[in-house]
């Protein structure tokens, strides 16, 4: 069973990233789009973008060489593959086609929260499998700033219906 280094976790984090850009940014172009769904959907492209960087930052940090893995790492490793295969937006194509196939709104929203949701449990299974301080507070500032993204998109969704 393969055990992540931590570039590798990094770079997988990287590109659930820019997955998501690509779905918020695909969905920017949408016609039927009104002006504060826009700005919504704008801003959440952009907190992909912040997210992105803050990995990349962890990635070249000279003290970063490995992760203090828990004993059980080889299990989490595998659940990280599971959520990194099964994601809504399991690439950048993936995610640019659901965001021209959605509907409307409604469904973008509801792939924005499954997106959402999938990153939390992610960045959650790492967080809770490593001892880098540095590392954690990133994770942990993210995994708040996904759990504020998927309640904003639901209270949007509400709002919306």
């Amino acid at each position: 069973m393969a055990v992540y280094s931590i570039n590798e976790i990094i770079e997988m984090a990287v590109q659930i990233e820019r997955n998501g850009y690509a779905f918020y940014n695909e969905a920017t172009k949408r016609k039927d789009l009104d002006d504060k769904s826009h700005e919504f959907i704008s801003w959440l492209r952009d907190q992909e973008l912040e997210h992105e960087k803050k990995f990349l930052s962890l990635r070249d940090d000279t003290e970063l060489k490995s992760l203090e893995l828990s004993q059980d790492w080889e299990l989490v490793a595998l659940y990280l593959k599971t959520i990194v295969e099964g994601r809504i937006f399991n690439s950048e194509d993936s995610a640019i086609r659901r965001a021209i196939e959605a509907k409307n709104i409604t469904e973008i929203i509801d792939y924005a929260i499954n997106f959402e949701k999938d990153t939390l449990l992610y960045f959650q299974a790492i967080s809770n499998n490593i001892t880098y301080p540095k590392a954690i507070d990133i994770l942990h500032q993210i995994i708040n700033e996904e759990i504020s993204h998927i309640i904003k998109l639901a209270d949007y969704k509400k709002n919306i219906s």
